[in-house]
């Protein structure tokens, strides 16, 4: 007579075990995100102003002089592009934990550490592209504001273009300050030169062509230039 299949009691199935251990990877991964989180959290408050519940200008005053970056580094600007901040000089809890979270630093000191790598994260085309558009939109400190002064778009070129593109932010610079037919610059014209620097040959321009559709102000840029150079 054949013997029945019977299972014996007191062995858990295979599937049993393997579910046991999701789950207690599950918990433990949980557990570990929110200590991370209460971490992060932590860090904000010690620097936000306790009235508005927010990190002031003062707060960030604070936390570049903690990880010894000079305030106008452009890193800190790398910061808040990586928070999605939307005003400047302010971070909100929700921005702070964006930025923190996937920047995976809950410490002063892992905040430091971590500027490398997104300074590299940052300076990856395809990223840079949205940090240069949004260095702009950040600057817009006033409701409906759609240009910049040119003393400050002056300062906010050096810091965001100056290290790559060093001598077509330097005769841009020196253009956009001894001529009058401009006061301020929008983000169409601000967009047009960061094409220009990617590419118009410089200096010799040989491929720029006016007829193209480039803002007037580059037009009149490269007049300058040639009349310059000639």
């Amino acid at each position: 007579m054949r013997r029945s299949a019977t299972r014996k009691t007191g062995q858990p199935n295979s599937a049993s075990v393997n579910s046991s251990a999701v789950d207690l990877f599950r918990y433990a991964s949980s557990r570990a995100s929110s200590k991370e989180l209460e971490r992060i959290d932590s860090l904000f408050y010690s620097y936000a102003n306790g009235s508005s519940g927010l990190i002031d200008p003062e707060g960030i005053e604070s936390l570049c002089s903690d990880m010894e970056v000079n305030p106008t580094d452009v890193r800190i600007l790398m910061l808040a592009w990586k928070m999605k901040s939307e005003k400047q000089g302010y971070f909100t809890l929700e921005e702070w934990r964006t930025g923190l979270k996937s920047l995976r630093a809950d410490t002063v000191s892992k905040l430091k550490k971590a500027l490398p790598d997104l300074e590299k994260e940052v300076r990856r085309l395809s990223n840079f592209v949205d940090f240069y558009s949004y260095a702009f939109r950040y600057c817009l400190t006033e409701d409906k504001q759609k240009s910049i002064d040119i003393e400050s778009i002056c300062e906010l070129l050096d810091l965001v273009l100056g290290s790559e593109f060093h001598a077509q932010v330097y005769a841009f610079i020196e253009y956009l300050k001894i001529q009058s037919d401009y006061k301020v610059i929008n983000m169409d014209q601000w967009m047009g030169f960061f094409r220009f620097c990617n590419e118009i040959s410089f200096p010799d321009l040989s491929n720029y062509d006016s007829e193209l559709a480039w803002p007037l102000i580059l037009d009149n840029f490269v007049e300058w230039l040639q009349a310059k150079q000639s």
